[in-house]
């Protein structure tokens, strides 16, 4: 015989109700969350997909943001190197007005007063932050200031006046990922920007019987170029030829040295790597004598017997305003004019790399504005809650709800017992 207790009917139907109001419960929190999954086992498969998607739309956004962040940076770089080139093509102006013999040393000098004053932007150009605070042409060491203007006594020129600029900054290695695996240049060092001659680096030692005591490496532009013990000049230089840093190396027939060429206007930059303990292997430039040791400063560190031509473009400049201040309309018309030229191509070609960066960037945020709402879609799919259908369930188990509570009341109704509880 099956035994019914008292309290079983109201222990059964306090469970169905409670049932009930756990299923109201899961369904207001996926209204509210408007997903159909609130948790794992709602549908393994369509959660797993759905956190793809998630994770995907997230690297998506990262992205888009990194392309706006890569545009605004190139759009204020461009427009302070449109700057410095209107401010060139200003000194060229009267680079050829002074090389007009109609003009006297005092006209001419009056000139260089001019492109004294020109100088002096070109070098607040070249220092110039963006809208982050950090240096736009200082390369990765983006809170150095990356030119420092060294000033003295010039002829001509009442008070202090820049008799050099020098460099600080470092090279543009900083990239901003722009996609999956794909990487944009975000900075133009100014090294680069504000340069004017393919710079050579020729070393006075002879190298004929040098060879490399370890294995060790050194860095060319950024790039490390590795070497084997035994390694020979030649070997170096075959090593610098196949490596991806922007010059070309050679043996001087003359001196036996190793020579560094730029294959484009830059500042080419050099440095030993670190040794071990002892300190052998880590010393094959200074040893070639290229440089004296690795500059802490970002400066370069050219060894004292290194013979170095290429300047920048502020040294271009300074030479023509001292030809101006001296009237010498052979060299304004001459090395002046050359120099300039050199260096307004130069500026065009870096505007013209920094338009390619951008219209890259560009076009990679449009195709992530379309890849978003795909993704979204799929997202939507997989996990989307149907409001319509989930209201209508709803209302549905609410009514099913009142309708238990109000025939259990009828069922069950409360005695004085249930007070007294």
């Amino acid at each position: 015989m099956f035994r019914v207790s008292t309290n079983m009917p109201n222990d059964d139907m306090q469970y169905r109700l409670r049932r009930k109001e756990a299923d109201i419960s899961a369904m207001q929190a996926k209204i509210a969350n408007q997903s159909r999954i609130r948790e794992l086992r709602d549908d393994p498969i369509a959660a797993s997909h759905a956190v793809r998607y998630a994770s995907v739309i997230t690297r998506l956004e990262r992205y888009e943001k990194n392309t706006l962040d890569a545009r605004e940076h190139y759009e204020f770089a461009d427009g302070y190197l449109r700057q410095a080139n209107d401010i060139m093509q200003r000194v060229r102006e009267l680079a050829v007005q002074g090389a007009n013999g109609i003009y006297t040393r005092e006209d001419t000098a009056k000139m260089g007063v001019e492109v004294n004053e020109l100088l002096k932007e070109l070098a607040s150009i070249a220092n110039a932050t963006g809208k982050d605070g950090k240096y736009l042409f200082a390369g990765d060491k983006a809170f150095t200031m990356p030119f420092r203007i060294v000033e003295g006594t010039v002829n001509g020129l009442g008070g202090e006046a820049p008799v050099r600029v020098e460099y600080r900054g470092a090279g543009a290695e900083r990239r901003i990922e722009i996609d999956g695996g794909a990487y944009s240049a975000l900075d133009i060092g100014g090294g680069e920007a504000f340069w004017a001659e393919r710079m050579i680096v020729a070393s006075s030692s002879d190298a004929s019987d040098y060879s490399v005591p370890a294995e060790t490496s050194f860095f060319i532009d950024g790039i490390e170029i590795p070497v084997n013990a035994g390694d020979n000049a030649r070997a170096i230089a075959a090593k610098i030829n196949d490596s991806a840093a922007p010059v070309k190396a050679y043996i001087d027939p003359e001196t036996r040295g190793i020579v560094v060429e730029g294959t484009d206007p830059h500042l080419i930059r050099m440095e030993d790597a670190a040794g071990d303990p002892d300190g052998e292997g880590g010393r094959v430039l200074q040893d070639l004598g290229l440089i004296r040791g690795n500059s802490e400063q970002g400066a370069p560190n050219w060894h004292a017997g290194a013979r170095v031509s290429g300047g920048s473009l502020f040294d271009t400049v300074i030479s023509l305003r001292d030809a101006m201040l001296n009237g010498d309309q052979l060299f304004i018309g001459g090395q002046g004019l050359g120099g300039l030229d050199q260096a307004m191509g130069n500026l065009e070609t870096r505007i013209a790399d920094l338009g390619s960066r951008a219209e890259r960037v560009e076009a990679t945020r449009w195709r992530i504005n379309m890849e978003i709402p795909r993704v979204t879609e799929s997202l939507s799919r997989e996990a989307g809650l149907d409001l319509a259908s989930a209201s209508v369930e709803f209302n549905m188990m609410d009514m099913a709800h009142r309708a238990a509570l109000q025939t259990a009341a009828r069922i069950i109704p409360p005695t004085l017992l249930d007070f007294l509880r």
